[in-house]
């Protein structure tokens, strides 16, 4: 119920401009409201746990998935599958259908109510779009995470909100719903429709293909630099956890001021230790721009380094993560794209000069889209700007985690100090000398572990992948090798 509130809450709060006696009552008023929708999810989670004591129908519900939005209806959508499209019939038949649960997880727990997202009392004045790039398979979380319900769909913490769902619980506060975009594959529609009611259709960019993110968010920035030809966009991904919302909201202002003096800008994540699997952003010197005490030029961008140089880029204090948060005006980021690779940039722009035209976006996709290079922002943009010293970046210190496999994901469940980290149902994991690890009981069924230490055991009806926190990263090549002979399970 709170999902559609938002305009006719921003329609009272207009009409009350000017009263702030009235205004503040109705503030109240709404956060009261949210207030209530929280205890009342926290309700529906007590009440099936008395029925599943009492031996009442409901059972458990396993926390590590939660159930979407109230779906809304998709008989008018302009962009679902149809039979012309040409995909493979595993895959189709993997997609989970509206309001339903994907295959891989249908054998779990019915689950209890998500809680629900925040209540705008007004609108953001940041004049900023927020463009999320939510693709990949997101293979190192396999076997939770498939092509067809990739990880930006699932709630991976227990939280009643899915990646996705919390992504734009975060960003609301900068941009408001009618400003915050999202580019998905053709096959992830629906499930994002589905879990962000609040989500104008028009708003959503529908790709035929993986591109990486330049293709991503250049088709965003175009589409965008013809709605608003002044349009400064804040790229962040789906699927990434952050802590620390002041800090975050605070770096995210600061970059919009230096975008606006013409940078391209990004937001350097403190690094909390010697990390391997990040890229890095060397600071160099600070800039002068009004509202943006912290920004600093970026001297140069490096690849995810080894175990050595890590720890010599901490040693300086000069290094930042490179977390892929970008914030740009439209017309920069498409100006820097047209200098490095003009190629790219001349699909995009025809694409999206026929995006808002019925009948024709199809017919540029199909005739454009294939021959698209696929490149990352970073290589296709960032590091040749950055030579030109035209790439600023902003240091922050909030909390941030890319969730990129099942060692990152166990260090952000709570345990006892020692024991394994439990994504689901407690009650059906049992371990004797066990230290550390990770266990997902995904299929409801009992999993127990003895004298087994870090493993890693994801139990899904269809697929149990068994391995170590040492050997998250190499969870991909199981899933290529999978590929091959079990393709309807990936």
């Amino acid at each position: 119920m709170h999902s559609r509130s938002t305009s006719s809450d921003d329609s009272a709060l207009d009409a009350l401009d000017g009263v702030p006696d009235d205004r503040s009552a109705l503030a109240q008023i709404l956060g009261g409201i949210s207030d209530m929708q929280r205890e009342l999810a926290r309700l529906h989670v007590r009440m099936d746990s008395m029925e599943e004591r009492t031996g009442g129908p409901s059972p458990s519900p396993s926390p590590h998935m939660r159930p979407r939005s109230i779906a809304r209806s998709h008989s008018n959508r302009s962009f679902r599958h149809d039979s012309s499209r040409s995909s493979s019939p595993d895959k189709l038949a993997s997609i989970p259908s509206s309001g339903t649960r994907p295959a891989h997880l249908s054998q779990l727990p019915r689950p209890v109510i998500s809680q629900p997202g925040p209540i705008l009392t007004q609108e953001p004045d940041l004049g900023l779009w927020c463009v999320v790039p939510a693709g990949g398979a997101g293979t190192r979380l396999w076997p939770l995470s498939r092509e067809s319900y990739p990880k930006f769909l699932l709630d991976l913490v227990g939280s009643g909100r899915t990646l996705l769902q919390s992504t734009w619980d975060r960003l609301l506060p900068l941009c408001g719903p009618r400003r915050l975009m999202i580019v998905t594959g053709d096959l992830h529609v629906d499930g994002v429709l589905d879990q962000l009611p609040e989500l104008s259709e028009s708003n959503v960019l529908a790709e035929p293909s993986p591109k990486e993110s330049m293709a991503a968010i250049g088709l965003a920035a175009a589409v965008l630099q013809r709605r608003d030809p002044d349009a400064v966009l804040g790229s962040f991904a789906a699927d990434h956890i952050i802590s620390g919302r002041d800090g975050f909201e605070s770096a995210v202002t600061e970059a919009v001021a230096v975008a606006r003096a013409g940078y391209l800008v990004t937001i350097g994540i403190a690094p909390s230790h010697p990390s391997t699997g990040f890229g890095y952003i060397k600071l160099g010197d600070k800039l002068d721009v009004d509202k943006a005490p912290n920004a600093r030029r970026v001297t140069e961008f490096k690849e995810k380094p080894d175990a050595r140089t890590a720890s010599a880029y901490l040693a300086t204090g000069e290094y930042r993560w490179n977390g892929g948060m970008f914030v740009v005006q439209a017309k920069t980021l498409l100006s820097l794209l047209e200098k490095s690779m003009p190629e790219l940039h001349e699909g995009l722009v025809k694409i999206a000069a026929v995006w808002d035209a019925p009948g024709k976006k199809e017919q540029a996709l199909q005739e454009i889209w294939p021959d698209l290079p696929k490149i990352a922002i970073d290589h296709a943009v960032a590091e040749p700007a950055a030579k030109a010293g035209k790439v600023a970046v902003v240091p922050a210190t909030f909390g941030w985690d890319d969730v990129g496999d099942f060692s990152s994901l166990a260090d952000l469940i709570p345990a006892d100090e020692g024991k394994a980290r439990i994504l689901g149902d407690q009650n059906l994991v049992v371990t004797e000398s066990q230290a550390g690890g990770l266990i997902v009981p995904a299929a409801g069924r009992t999993i127990a572990c003895l004298g087994v230490d870090d493993v890693v055991v994801v139990d899904t009806p269809d697929a149990l992948l068994i391995t170590t926190r040492a050997r998250s990263q190499d969870v991909k090549k199981i899933v290529a090798r999978c590929k091959k002979t079990y393709p309807q399970l990936c």
